[in-house]
């Protein structure tokens, strides 16, 4: 078991900040992982979109909204570079257009 350091085999004490800190952490992490599901599926939305173009651009734009919304949940973590997030979720130009990237 991993304990922080100082705390010897004394028990850490689950009042104030310690609490707070350690529910704000799992909130954000509920929250990035939300964000990024929204984000997929409606990449895969878009992926699969067999269309008319106006139906296109109404998925690219929810797309962009997704991945806009996910990308500030990501900075808000203090996860500032997306790179590798646009390769690994292969968003598409037009998405990342939206979003004012070039």
């Amino acid at each position: 078991m991993l304990r922080p350091p100082g705390t010897g085999n004394a028990r850490l004490q689950q009042t104030g900040i310690g609490v707070l800190d350690y529910e704000l952490a799992g909130e954000m992490a509920a929250s990035l992982g939300n964000a990024g599901k929204r984000a997929e599926e409606s990449l895969a939305k878009l992926a699969a979109h067999g269309g008319g173009e106006a139906e296109r651009n109404d998925l690219v734009r929810e797309a962009a909204d997704a991945v806009y919304a996910y990308f500030i949940q990501r900075e808000l973590c203090g996860l500032k570079r997306h790179d590798d997030i646009v390769r690994q979720m292969a968003i598409p130009r037009a998405v990342l257009a939206r979003l004012g990237a070039r």
